[in-house]
């Protein structure tokens, strides 16, 4: 299934979280690397390079599932869409404390709840049916 909805994603998911994360250094020259605040990525998501890293990493196990195949991009999207969610809701309570190592602002979680929705959308209701099915009807022998 080279048209498959998850290997599609995945795909175009995984290049532009890996242009994200290269794009990322440009704006973060002098940035701690797990600062709690960041440079502005397209003027609106802080990033630092741990964040940077992140994309590249997240980025590039999306492309490769998308690359290998159906089940591979499935548990990818999928996995990867249930971390954005948690990310995404957990990152509101750290934004201006410590913990806040990949200096998370509200733009970025926003951005992480869209992504975890479209990647778990895709993830649990697309390609349902990715191995053969088994036949129902019994064969009789005399």
């Amino acid at each position: 299934m080279r048209n498959s909805p998850n290997r599609i994603l995945g795909t175009v998911f995984g290049a532009v979280y890996l242009l994200v994360g290269l794009l990322g250094f440009a704006v973060t020259a002098g940035v701690g690397f797990v600062a709690t605040e960041g440079g502005l990525l397209l003027g609106i998501f802080a990033v630092n390079p741990l964040h940077n890293v992140a994309h590249l990493l997240i980025g590039g196990a999306l492309l490769v599932a998308g690359l290998v195949g159906v089940p591979a991009a499935k548990t990818t999207n999928t996995v990867v869409g249930a971390a954005y969610l948690l990310l995404g809701i957990v990152g509101f309570f750290l934004v201006g404390t410590a913990a806040n190592v990949l200096a998370l602002n509200t733009a970025d979680h926003f951005l992480h709840l869209a992504s975890a929705i479209v990647l778990l959308g895709v993830g649990l209701a697309a390609d349902r049916a990715t191995h053969p099915r088994r036949s129902t009807h019994t064969t009789a022998t005399v």
